[in-house]
């Protein structure tokens, strides 16, 4: 049985954002301080993790200094936020060690994607608490922070009324339809890889009436076939309520030593065969993903999904007052 919804409160101009780096390490230093200005000018005060910049490998930093940075930010009584640096790798290699009695007790706004959906998909199942898929501090947020984006996240951890309707920015590709109808449930999900890593775990991701969501980065279509034939060969699909596939950037078939240079799908037809056969309702193409603007969604909380009109609304707010 699913814990109880736990919601973080809402950031206010003048709280204080922790910022980690669970996963790997920023590759440039200039973009965790550009984040820190940008976060900055949106009136919150930022305080960096001690480990933000150490090297460990392709870590930022040993398991033991990555654990001691995050369980650090929640119970630090002036963080009233954290926001990741970045994704890469690692987020999972900290899942078996993690105090979740301790994340219960110190609700706050967690903001993350790509690696970082192993720590969300276990803080809700083993928390029961509510993050949120969005931007982040050196990916993001210190690059070139886009209004769409800005804003987005704002809206949904600032605001205790409900995201609402999410539509794409103008000018950027339709949202297409796979299966018409409308469905209703949990929004759950994240990075497809990462949600795929966490079967056969302790933490194996939930989705019996779920709108799931997810996205994937540099991924051939066969490998995203694969991945989604593991979740439908484990069950994992077989009681979802509807399915939102993001933006899957890079996952085009290569042209230069393809894997299969005789025939190929391409991620469309993917889609349409394995969530096709679903008979859900499902949609392609909303700005969640590795691409330049990212809708923040609240993970955890009561969704509709409209494939008819190929929009996503988010029903409840993801913070309290």
């Amino acid at each position: 049985m699913p814990l109880p919804l736990l919601k973080p409160h809402a950031l206010r101009p003048g709280d204080t954002i922790g910022v980690i780096a669970p996963a790997s390490r920023p590759t440039h230093p200039s973009s965790v301080k550009n984040g820190v200005r940008a976060l900055e000018r949106m009136g919150f005060t930022v305080k960096l993790g001690r480990h933000v910049m150490h090297r460990h490998g392709y870590l930022a930093g040993t398991d033991e200094e990555r654990l001691a940075d995050l369980e650090g930010m929640f119970i630090d009584g002036d963080i009233a936020g954290i926001i990741c640096v970045r994704g890469g790798y690692g987020s999972a290699r900290l899942l078996s060690r993690l105090d979740f009695d301790l994340i219960r007790s110190h609700p706050k706004v967690f903001v993350g994607y790509s690696d970082i959906t192993s720590l969300q998909v276990a803080f809700l199942q083993q928390a029961g608490l509510v993050t949120f898929w969005g931007p982040m501090v050196a990916s993001e947020i210190g690059t070139n922070l886009d209004d769409y984006t800005r804003d987005s996240l704002l809206r949904a951890i600032s605001r205790t009324e409900p995201v609402g309707e999410i539509h794409n920015p103008p000018g950027t590709p339709p949202i297409q339809t796979i299966t018409g109808g409308i469905a209703r449930g949990r929004l759950i999900g994240g990075n497809l890889t990462l949600i795929t890593a966490t079967l056969g775990t302790p933490f194996e991701i939930d989705t019996d009436g779920a709108i799931l969501f997810f996205e994937d980065v540099g991924e051939e279509p066969y490998r995203i076939d694969r991945m989604l034939t593991q979740l439908l060969l484990a069950g994992k699909l077989d009681r979802v309520a509807g399915v939102v596939i993001g933006e899957c950037a890079g996952c085009e078939s290569r042209e230069f030593q393809p894997a299969f240079p005789y025939g190929n799908f391409s991620i469309e037809e993917v889609f349409d065969d394995l969530i096709g056969r679903l008979r859900v309702p499902a949609i392609y193409g909303l700005c969640i993903g590795h691409g330049r603007y990212k809708a923040t969604l609240p993970v955890g909380v009561q969704a509709t999904l409209d494939a008819d009109r190929s929009v996503l609304s988010v029903d409840e707010a993801g913070v309290t007052e």
